[in-house]
């Protein structure tokens, strides 16, 4: 019966509870959200790169070089000569190595060189190799391979030829127009960064480079003062780009293409990635390569700088937590400042829930009740936010910043934080029950003002 009483009593301050309700739900909806992207943020950045033990640049910093060699982030300072990664990649207990070069772009996916390895030993998640979803890998330098949400976001299919530009970005001023590459594969979507890179041979790299080095003065001069006219020009250029590609769509190449050279006369390249027998050898081919005498360069396990990131992170976690603690405890209070409030209009009703027959126990239970309604109401409303803000936001973090959110039941953790929330809900409902306990005690059917 108190049960029903409180919940009907509830339903009669429409207004109030309402307001209460939402402020609750937007704070559960804050604090759930931030706790889900943390935990997915991490998620995401840890299965983008497994079983590489080292990845091997220019020397810089460990996090520099991990966020531009794996996760596109910034540029590189430094290559590392071809000689040096010869000469590394045939140290004792290397498995295998996969080159990487970068610096080039397609309608701003970034564009990675490597070779037939890339295909056979990249690991992302616990361990889960590349597949394709339609095609094969390139066989030579005139191929590439697109991921899966460049494939999708452009609409590019088997068989279709691209133009690859010039340096990293949405807008290029250079376009690689003597080079087109036809698609020759698609692969499945990782959740990864691979699924927005497009991937060329090494040849394919040094081919278009050479060819813009050893183009005529004459020629040179002309495209100088081409890209002053193309900068005037820059949408109707871009115009003509999406004109050719879906002309060019139309115009499949013979993928029955044999293997042939994937890495051309490539000199320098961006970084590599290494593999090892053991894990014994890493520690010291680690030593090795950074004390290495040809070239200052940098070895780092993926693994490790990885965590140092996320401890430099740290303090912004902690302060994103916070800040939504204190929205929660705002919205708690709020449902306090709303009890209390009304808590004196409502004396004489408790006084006639005396008269038949209700204990000041029963008026507690009846209060404290109500609060717990109006917490458990507000946390459920809360949830509901927080799974339609994960619909809504999933598919531009994923392509902005390759965060993968989860939309899964929630976790242990998030469930102990709403039960958390429920618990403070009800300590708080506890202080407006309190005061109806004693003035029940003291009003009778005559209210004291």
């Amino acid at each position: 019966m108190l049960i029903k009483l409180a919940w009907k009593s509830t339903l009669n301050r429409k207004a109030s509870v309402a307001l209460t309700l939402v402020t609750i739900a937007i704070s559960v909806m804050l604090l759930l959200s931030v706790e889900r992207v943390r935990q997915d943020a991490k998620s995401s950045f840890a299965n983008t790169i497994s079983g590489t033990d080292l990845i091997v640049g220019a020397r810089t910093g460990d996090i520099q070089l991990l966020l531009s060699s794996v996760f596109r982030i910034g540029h590189a300072n430094n290559a590392v000569q071809w000689q040096s990664y010869e000469y590394i990649k045939a140290q004792r207990g290397v498995a295998w190595s996969i080159p990487i070069s970068l610096g080039d772009s397609h309608k701003g996916f970034a564009v990675l060189g490597t070779d037939a390895s890339y295909f056979s030993h990249y690991q992302y998640a616990k361990k889960q190799h590349l597949t394709f979803a339609t095609g094969r890998p390139f066989h030579n330098g005139q191929e590439v391979v697109l991921g899966a949400m460049v494939a999708k976001k452009l609409g590019y299919q088997l068989g279709q030829k691209i133009v690859i530009s010039h340096g990293m970005g949405n807008t290029s001023f250079h376009h690689h127009d003597d080079n087109p590459l036809v698609i020759s594969g698609i692969l499945a979507a990782t959740g990864t960064p691979v699924d927005k890179t497009l991937h060329v041979p090494l040849s394919a790299i040094e081919s278009m480079h050479s060819t813009e080095h050893n183009k005529p003065s004459r020629m040179v001069a002309r495209e100088q003062d081409a890209t002053q006219h193309e900068h005037e020009h820059e949408h109707e250029h871009e115009h003509e780009h999406e004109h050719d590609s879906k002309n060019n769509s139309a115009l499949l190449h013979n993928l029955d293409a044999k293997p042939g050279d994937l890495i051309g006369s490539t000199t320098q390249i961006t970084a590599f990635l290494l593999g090892f027998e053991s894990p014994l050898y890493t520690l010291q081919v680690r030593r090795n390569i950074n004390q290495y005498k040809g070239e200052p360069l940098l070895a780092i396990m993926p693994g490790v700088t990885l965590r140092e990131l996320w401890e430099m992170l740290d303090i912004v976690e902690k302060i994103l937590l916070l800040i939504t603690l204190a929205v929660v405890l705002i919205s708690l209070l709020g449902m306090l400042t709303s009890l209390l409030a009304t808590l004196n209009q409502r004396r004489r009703e408790l006084a006639i829930l005396r008269s038949v027959g209700a204990r000041p126990w029963h008026i507690f239970t009846l209060l404290i009740s109500e609060a717990i309604f109006i917490t458990v109401l507000g946390c459920a409303f809360g949830v509901a936010l927080f799974y339609a803000l994960l619909i809504a936001a999933q598919s531009g973090l994923q392509s902005q910043f390759g965060v993968v959110l989860s939309i899964s039941a929630l976790s242990t953790y998030e469930l102990t934080l709403l039960s958390v929330i429920i618990g403070a809900g009800t300590l708080i409902g506890a202080i407006p029950a309190a005061r109806a306990y004693f003035y029940s005690l003291a009003d009778g059917m005559q209210i004291k003002t």
